[in-house]
């Protein structure tokens, strides 16, 4: 609700033509009658045109990741039917802090701990402007302006572990090391976003280098980078191949690094999306298998 009246605010400053989209994950009873209430309470800032959708929430991945794809899905959906140059999400300081420590907790890298982008999908769709804004600045911002304003009741299930991190894990670190924690877990993701950005550049240019005139991946080559380029380019090349890069963990990299710098005779290394990562003599080749 602050950023829908924010932008409603700036929008006619700024000659744009602004609306809102609300995504009815169907996930809680009454949950049609919430997004009825929020396609009005949009409609009263003046936004148009305003959109309530409803979507399925599959399986995959677990609640938290089958409900984003799903508000991902509606929210491209909505853009391109509405011709929108961009989508703004509501993200806070605060939601940084917790998807860095998420990241953390997953043991997947520099990457994760870059947290979310300001901007970020095909072509720079999305755009996060309260990265920088912390969660309570925003709800005083409703307050002022006496806007209405929900809390949605899974934020506060501890069956989801974002929600445990936000009630129990973030309090106990504030804690022990003292205030502070989420603006320094935010300037973590903005340093950890510039070195990734970095790596996945070098990455970029030095696949090319290591592929042969058949495509695959010369083992020596490989083993003459740095680490953290060498699995960035193993990581792109299993991409490539099939694999869905939201289901290619860490570890799998790690495995299919092995046939690289610990090569012992292993035999091929299946990955996600039903790659297969072999190593034959000189040369490494990641395809379907």
């Amino acid at each position: 609700m602050a950023l829908a009246s924010a932008l409603a605010f700036e929008s006619p400053k700024l000659g744009i033509r602004a609306g809102g989209v609300t995504v009815d994950h169907g996930l809680q009873p009454g949950s049609d009658a919430r997004a009825a209430e929020v396609v009005q309470r949009l409609r009263e800032l003046g936004l148009d045109p305003v959109d309530s959708v409803a979507v399925t929430v599959g399986r995959a991945g677990g609640p938290e990741a089958a409900a984003r794809d799903a508000r991902y899905a509606a929210l491209d959906t909505a853009a391109e039917r509405h011709g929108a140059t961009a989508v703004l999400l509501g993200h806070t300081r605060d939601d940084q802090a917790e998807t860095v420590l998420l990241g953390l907790a997953r043991g997947s890298g520099i990457r994760s701990l870059s947290g979310m982008a300001a901007v970020s999908g095909a072509g720079g769709r999305y755009r996060r402007p309260f990265l920088e804004l912390d969660r309570q600045t925003a709800r005083k911002a409703c307050m002022v302006q006496s806007l209405p304003v929900w809390d949605d009741p899974h934020n506060a299930d501890p069956a989801y572990t974002r929600s445990r991190l936000r009630h129990e894990g973030l309090p106990a670190l504030e804690k022990a090391l003292g205030k502070g924690v989420v603006e320094a877990l935010a300037r973590t993701a903005r340093l950890s976003r510039d070195d990734a950005d970095a790596l996945d550049g070098w990455a970029g240019r030095a696949e090319a280098t290591v592929r042969d005139a058949t495509g695959a991946l010369e083992c020596a080559k490989l083993y003459a980078l740095p680490p953290a380029v060498r699995r960035r380019v193993l990581r792109r090349a299993a991409i490539a191949a099939g694999a869905p890069a939201g289901s290619l963990f860490a570890r799998h990299i790690e495995e299919v690094d092995r046939l690289i710098t610990g090569w012992r005779g292993q035999g091929a290394i299946n990955l996600p999306g039903k790659v297969v990562a072999q190593r034959q003599g000189g040369r490494l080749v990641i395809r379907q298998g």
